[in-house]
């Protein structure tokens, strides 16, 4: 029986890049029972809310979802009695469990000068950014009057043990545990769990801790040096997206939020939907392939179909293709064949 994969295309260039992905997949040799679904701003055009509870349960009886993009100016807003595209997502890693994102961060050589970093800066740089998904300032208790507002930022130790344990068993050599524990207390509970969960289950694994801060900077000026990064949902949020910068543009990276072994994941790309390129055919469509892939290794177990399309990428990229956003000129449907004929 062949895997179900939800389809979120959701809005701007997502619909765009979603299409060439299936191809991909195609070509690569898989075969799945594909199953779409509005969300975002599409489905608030079409339902009145970011999510509905008939996407939300196909998502659950899922074997693995893969999200496009969402979001635009369309919907912003700062009224908070109207929906947002964006509360989709949040609804989407709740009801999902989606407690764990993952963000591979390693420029590749073929870009390397497309980075606004000095080569010698990033030269060797293969890190990843694991951000706790469910808990913080994000899903804490929140309020809002004419004059003030609030929104609590609050961590247990079982979610953070359970997020420190994915970043301890990815690592190769070291995890860097950021937090702010000069000033904030639920900093000072996260790295006393972090600390607590190295000495009694990996202590092979080398550990340290930096606020968030340095870590913003030492993400620019030392990144070679980092490996796993481990932190809570806001920091995570803000980090990984600078970290992003270092592979020359944001339309290159891949994400995976995971929850409990067995349940599924979600995969798309870290940018976001890009609605001033929309329906023009030239959206980046390699950080949606990225997370194909890995969406078949995290979420599916096939390593090798994994690692055919990463390859085909690298391979597509070290020929000379650039998209827009890389400095060149290839469109949407030129970069998806110079990565299919060299699967």
């Amino acid at each position: 029986m062949a895997s179900k994969i939800i389809l979120l295309p959701g809005d701007g260039i997502g619909p765009e890049i979603i299409a060439p992905t299936l191809e991909l997949l195609d070509a690569v040799g898989t075969s799945f029972d594909y199953e779409e679904h509005r969300f975002g701003g599409a489905s608030i055009d079409a339902h009145g809310t970011a999510l509905t509870d008939e996407t939300l349960a196909a998502c659950q009886a899922a074997d693995a979802v893969l999200l496009a993009a969402v979001g635009g100016p369309k919907w912003d807003t700062t009224d908070p009695a109207k929906p947002r595209p964006e509360q989709g997502l949040l609804g989407l890693r709740k009801g999902l469990g989606l407690y764990a994102n993952l963000r591979p961060v390693r420029p590749l050589p073929a870009l390397y000068d497309a980075s606004p970093l000095k080569r010698e800066v990033i030269e060797g740089t293969d890190l990843l950014v694991v951000r706790e998904l469910t808990g913080g300032i994000y899903f804490g208790e929140k309020t809002r009057t004419r004059d003030s507002a609030s929104d609590v930022c609050a961590y247990n130790r079982e979610e953070i043990e359970r997020i420190a344990r994915v970043a301890f068993r990815a690592a190769r050599r070291k995890v860097t545990s950021v937090d702010k524990a000069n000033v904030i207390e639920t900093s000072r509970l996260w790295r006393e769990v972090v600390r607590e969960l190295h000495a009694a289950e990996f202590p092979q694994v080398t550990l340290e801790h930096i606020l968030v801060d340095n870590a913003a900077m030492q993400l620019v000026s030392n990144p070679s040096d980092f490996d796993v990064i481990v932190t809570e949902n806001m920091f995570g949020d803000i980090l990984s997206d600078e970290a992003a910068t270092l592979t020359g543009s944001i339309g290159m990276l891949p994400s995976a939020s995971l929850g409990e072994p067995g349940k599924p994941g979600l995969f798309e790309p870290v940018h976001g939907s890009a609605p001033d390129i929309a329906g023009a055919g030239i959206a980046n469509p390699l950080a949606m392939f990225l997370s194909a892939a890995l969406m078949l290794r995290h979420g599916l177990g096939l390593e090798a179909e994994a690692a055919a399309i990463e390859s085909a990428v690298d391979r597509a990229l070290a020929q000379g293709l650039r998209t827009r956003d890389l400095g060149g000129d290839a469109n949407t449907r030129a970069a998806t064949q110079a990565v299919l004929s060299n699967l």
